[in-house]
């Protein structure tokens, strides 16, 4: 994102944001410090304006122009500190630019005013005007445009305030006003560079920040990509249980951490009962359902800490930590139940689903899980041929049916 782009473009001579949204938002950005540095910047140009009637006390002592005088300074000191606070209390906002312009023409009028009231003090005034147009441009934080504005009203008037009530000589004249233009190009050229440099400054932040923004979205999307594919690795399409692969991964570390604790570990082998017929008779489309609702009630059946996966076809597969056979057994009818009253309308409205279970415990022999499964395998067949719809346990070699 170049700086070149349209909305973070500085114009040439304003200094501001040519796109006007920017430039609102980064006045917003920066009104806090803005009112801060204004309230006070204004604060101490009055208070020394105003510390100069010690000076017209001494120049013109008790006299109607003193009077005048420090009548201007005062009514010039009060509103500049009457604007401060009020910039202070209720900030700047884009919306009412002129708050910040009406010290500046209040400070203008106000040394203006003081060529007529002190004409042969002009040579300490040029110098006052030439500072106030500096501090206009460097002290006070202002648009660019109203600092100029304000600096031009000043030494222009200024220039014919002093050519009219202090009798100016012509030359002289020439030679104070190239000496005004010095300053107001040299304020304005500071100004205007400081000016472009905090909005570039504020650019870079905000391109860094968008950048960021989409390093942030760029990790998201790849975290997403990758849980789906963590998830299209680890689980069934269709059940949405843990596939094959992934159910032997963690069955195998359950396994390895029951015989290192010595605990017991049983393991279902789960076949729905005529899956075959199923498909035949109502099609696959309708056996899938039959294995996502059985898959369903399985998962609900079984405790936190069991896991299952699809073993492949209609065939489930279950581990159970921590589990002697007789638990496993209770876990296994439990489970049996719930798939028996399992309920479908439309077509499968006469299907009345079945499981047979076989069921494989170990306790402290050292049996891998490949054997373990061989064992439930073997105990699933034998519940398939002595009739289905049961549970077939095998603990350590022994048979128990149901």
């Amino acid at each position: 994102m170049p700086l070149q782009k349209k909305q973070y473009r500085v114009h040439g001579l304003t200094g501001q944001f040519c796109d006007a949204s920017r430039e609102l938002m980064y006045r917003r950005s920066v009104q806090d410090s803005v009112k801060e540095e204004f309230s006070i910047a204004v604060s101490v140009a009055a208070s020394v304006y105003g510390m100069f009637a010690i000076a017209d006390y001494y120049l013109l002592g008790l006299t109607n122009a003193f009077y005048l005088l420090l009548t201007m300074r005062v009514v010039v000191v009060s509103l500049c500190l009457l604007v401060a606070y009020l910039v202070r209390r209720g900030g700047v906002s884009d919306d009412r630019p002129w708050l910040q312009a009406v010290p500046l023409w209040l400070f203008a009028t106000g040394i203006i005013l003081i060529v007529p009231l002190r004409p042969e003090s002009l040579s300490t005034q040029i110098t006052a005007v030439v500072v106030a147009t500096m501090a206009f441009y460097l002290l006070i934080p202002n648009r660019l445009t109203v600092v100029a504005a304000a600096s031009l009203y000043l030494n222009i008037g200024f220039l014919v305030a002093a050519v009219l009530f202090a009798n100016l000589a012509p030359v002289p004249t020439l030679l104070l006003s190239l000496l005004l233009i010095m300053g107001m190009v040299v304020g304005f050229c500071a100004l205007l560079r400081l000016e472009t440099l905090q909005r570039r400054q504020y650019a870079l932040l905000h391109e860094e920040r968008d950048r960021n923004h989409q390093l942030h979205q760029e990790i998201a999307h790849r975290q997403s990509l990758e849980e789906q594919l963590r998830v299209l690795a680890e689980r069934d399409a269709l059940t949405n249980l843990n596939n094959r692969g992934h159910f032997m991964s963690m069955a195998k570390k359950l396994l390895h951490r029951s015989q290192a604790d010595q605990a017991p570990f049983s393991l279902f082998m789960i076949d729905v009962d005529h899956f075959k017929y199923i498909n035949d008779t109502w099609g696959h489309s309708h056996g899938d359902w039959v294995l996502i609702r059985i898959a369903e009630v399985c998962a609900e059946a079984l405790r936190p800490s069991d896991v299952i996966g699809r073993f492949g076809g209609e065939e489930f597969v279950v581990a159970l930590p921590n589990t002697h056979s007789a638990d496993a057994q209770r876990v296994a009818e439990r489970l049996k139940q719930r798939v028996a009253m399992l309920s479908f309308t439309d077509e499968l409205s006469e299907l009345t689903p079945s499981v047979t279970i076989g069921v494989a415990t170990t306790g402290n022999e050292d049996v891998d899980l490949d054997a373990l499964i061989k064992r439930a395998d073997e105990m699933l067949y034998a519940g398939k041929r002595a009739g289905r719809d049961r549970v077939v346990v095998c603990s350590d070699g022994i048979h128990n049916r149901e």
